[in-house]
């Protein structure tokens, strides 16, 4: 379809995919496997993939077994549906474990890692340093998603955003209030704090900016009280309607609904985005008239980007625009 809605309105865009909004991590041995299966239950449900699932190297290893863990975590990917998306977070780039954990994840499980988050990363020289370990272990086709975790690399967000192997950033809450030597408090680590505080909100707004920049998805960071519906859910709506991130990660299963229902378009968004997206894919992407209001491509973008949401999400979609989604390479 020489006129897809993905290749004429997003253009190079479109070559970075649509990743899901909710990236799911675990690092406990048992809690992976569940995470697993937990992801096949919601892909059943909803009808698409609608979590990540990215199994820990860092924070999940014990000290002294990192390589026992890593091995592990291989076998668990390794052993995944064909159509599950499995990720790793490995240690980072100065961290000993590094080279054993890419060395080991990619020896076994390469075919089926859909990308490898990084964290700590500092600067383009070391996203440089990490693709080239990578690359050379087998993992040439996987790619990037970063964490940052510092002032400075938050300063150097849109360097980082620029490397062609980055697709994802996503920001280290903890570890960039830790870094600031006490100048920041800790109630900035909770859900509250996190979205008003002014440093950690404009570090937010770097990472998203500079992710849309260069077309990548900015990942919001994690929402410690886990089991409070309420918390995640606004912290959720907060992160994908004010600061610009389109994707959030999630450290509980309770965590991952309230996610999803916060990025996904409502029904008369996707309704309204069917019409014009139909009206304009049939003018051939000319200007149209809907409900006294022009629209040309520069509003088709965003229509055609609210029902690649809303199909990412697992939300019902027009049986026409379902399948020109369905045709999308992305």
């Amino acid at each position: 379809m020489q006129n897809h809605p993905r290749e004429v309105l997003l253009g190079a865009q479109a070559r970075t995919g649509q990743l899901p909004v909710c990236d799911h991590y675990s690092g406990i041995p048992s809690r992976m496997v569940q995470s697993l299966q937990l992801q096949a239950e919601l892909t059943q449900e909803f009808g698409t993939c609608v979590i990540d699932v990215t199994l820990d190297c860092e924070d999940g290893a014990p000290v002294g077994r990192e390589a026992d863990h890593a091995a592990l975590v291989a076998d668990l990917a390794a052993g995944s549906a064909d159509n599950a998306r499995v990720a790793v977070r490995v240690h980072p780039l100065d961290h000993p474990a590094f080279a054993d954990d890419v060395r080991i994840l990619l020896g076994k499980a390469a075919g089926k890692l859909r990308h490898i988050m990084v964290p700590k990363v500092e600067s383009y020289d070391e996203v440089e340093r990490i693709a080239r370990q990578v690359d050379d272990a087998g993992g040439s086709h996987i790619p990037l998603h970063v964490l940052v975790e510092s002032p400075l690399a938050v300063h150097r967000a849109f360097t980082i955003a620029s490397h062609p192997r980055v697709a994802s950033i996503s920001f280290g809450l903890m570890d960039f209030i830790s870094s600031h030597g006490g100048a920041i408090p800790d109630a900035a680590m909770q859900v509250d704090g996190q979205f008003s505080h002014p440093l950690v909100v404009q570090a937010k707004l770097q990472i998203a900016s500079a992710c849309h920049a260069y077309g990548k998805t900015p990942s919001h960071c994690v929402v410690t009280e886990f089991n409070n519906d309420e918390a995640i859910a606004r912290a959720a709506v907060q992160a994908s309607r004010q600061l610009g991130f389109t994707r959030m990660w999630s450290i509980h299963p309770s965590q991952i609904r309230p996610i999803l229902g916060a990025f996904a378009p409502n029904d008369s968004a996707v309704l309204e985005a069917a019409e014009i997206i139909a009206a304009g894919h049939k003018a051939h992407w000319a200007p149209i008239s809907h409900n006294n209001r022009l629209h040309d491509r520069a509003s088709y973008r965003y229509y055609w980007q609210v029902l690649e949401r809303a199909h990412a999400t697992g939300k019902v979609v027009p049986v026409n625009i379902h399948a020109m989604l369905g045709t999308d390479a992305g």
